[in-house]
């Protein structure tokens, strides 16, 4: 992959997750812990990303953790299609199957294992994979 093509594509997971945590909204310092930014990263760069003047940087934790917000999203717009605005009030409700703790919580306290249990919370082929579950072909 070229370096033109890596820039463009780091270019639009920047635009789509900042489209999806404005969405949730969230503050800029929520942001920052959930994508685990580097700490030369400041809270003003998020006004460039949101702008896209600049792209997240390519760091491979950073660009996991984007992979599990995006997943969260697109697994809330399914939950909820004709509501879009629902995926933003469900991460800030108390949630039973977190202790009453809510998806946002999760996160910031747990970390990517927090953004994982969300995602196999919302995304049953998430959970699915997570225990190992593979389909097996029986021969006759």
């Amino acid at each position: 992959m070229s370096d033109e093509t890596k820039e463009k594509a780091l270019a639009d997971i920047t635009r789509a997750v900042m489209h999806v945590l404005d969405s949730w909204n969230l503050d800029t310092e929520t942001m920052r812990r959930i994508l685990a930014m580097p700490d030369e990263v400041r809270a003003r760069t998020f006004a460039k990303f949101r702008e896209g003047t600049a792209s997240f940087p390519s760091d491979p934790q950073v660009l996991r953790r984007c992979e599990y917000v995006l997943r969260i999203a697109d697994a809330l717009r399914t939950a909820y299609p004709v509501n879009p605005k629902m995926g933003g009030r469900w991460i800030h409700q108390r949630q039973k199957r977190f202790g009453g703790r809510t998806p946002i919580s999760m996160i910031l306290e747990d970390g990517e294992t927090g953004l994982a249990v969300v995602l196999g919370e919302v995304d049953c082929t998430f959970a699915w994979d997570c225990t190992g579950s593979k389909a097996v072909s029986v021969a006759k």
